[in-house]
């Protein structure tokens, strides 16, 4: 069965702006447009955003959500698993991926073993990780990605976006693997923005990804491909609040984008 989730990134929460940026909503008004907007659940965000243990359980249960994952960022072959850690003791009675990611830079290759590591320390507290490709890090592009899967057992978070921007094919990856993936990201990407810009990290500011059915992802193939799955289909459209006083009307229009993400979903893919 494919449930439907949103996650605090959509809304402008996330490890780059909680507790940094001013104009982050907090996470009683991030949960409430999850559950107005028709989503079943949410993604994690920072740790500690939405509270822990009972707190978190019973801001969940208040609005019908549930949990579906929680990302974690590593730096695989150094040792340090301090922040997977703390994802899992956060997870710890939910029935909630941990969502391993490498933190770059994105030169070089990411460290097998290490990865391995993380799943291993995953799998003993009973999670069974994904790992998400990711633009910005080792793990990439489709070779990358390709290389992941051979040189490990982890299950793989497909991002739709990332996989475009990162010069693959949405459509092609869901049909190589599809017997792999245990969590999935939806996103729409804008690959004018991306092309006009100098950075990836100049793209992402400047809204690279987009609403769905905005963009250049064939979003249609790709929910195609996945015929059969089932799993979590996370909705993100990353969004960074800006500082100014019309930061009120800002956050109205990503609100309003949420629910237009989950009506598509709803009218284009039955879901």
């Amino acid at each position: 069965m494919i449930r439907v989730a949103s996650a605090p990134v959509s809304y402008g929460a996330f490890e780059l702006t909680v507790g940094v940026l001013p104009n982050v909503p907090g996470p009683e008004q991030v949960l409430d447009e999850i559950a107005a907007a028709g989503y079943e659940g949410t993604e994690l965000g920072p740790p500690g955003y939405l509270g822990g243990g009972e707190t978190l359980r019973e801001r969940l249960r208040r609005r019908g959500l549930r949990l579906a994952g929680a990302f974690v960022e590593l730096r695989f072959g150094d040792g340090e698993l301090a922040p997977l850690e703390v994802t899992l003791e956060l997870l710890e009675g939910f029935d909630a991926q941990p969502i391993l990611c490498d933190k770059g830079p994105r030169d070089g290759e990411v460290d097998l073993g290490g990865v391995a590591h993380a799943v291993t320390l995953a799998r003993a507290r009973g999670f069974e990780p994904s790992f998400h490709h990711h633009m910005g890090t080792r793990v990439q592009t489709p070779a990358q990605i390709e290389r992941l899967l051979e040189g490990t057992d982890v299950a793989l978070l497909l991002d739709s976006g990332h996989l475009t921007a990162a010069g693959g094919d949405a459509v092609q990856g869901a049909r190589d693997w599809r017997d792999r993936l245990a969590h999935v990201h939806i996103k729409d990407v804008r690959l004018g923005v991306l092309e006009a810009a100098p950075t990836w990290e100049d793209a992402w500011r400047a809204g690279a990804f987009c609403e769905l059915g905005t963009g250049d992802v064939d979003l249609q193939g790709f929910f195609g491909e996945l015929d059969g799955y089932s799993g979590w289909i996370v909705v993100e459209q990353d969004w960074v609040p800006g500082p100014g006083a019309g930061g009120d009307d800002e956050l109205a229009a990503q609100i309003e984008a949420q629910a237009r993400n989950r009506r598509w979903l709803a009218e284009s893919v039955g879901l």
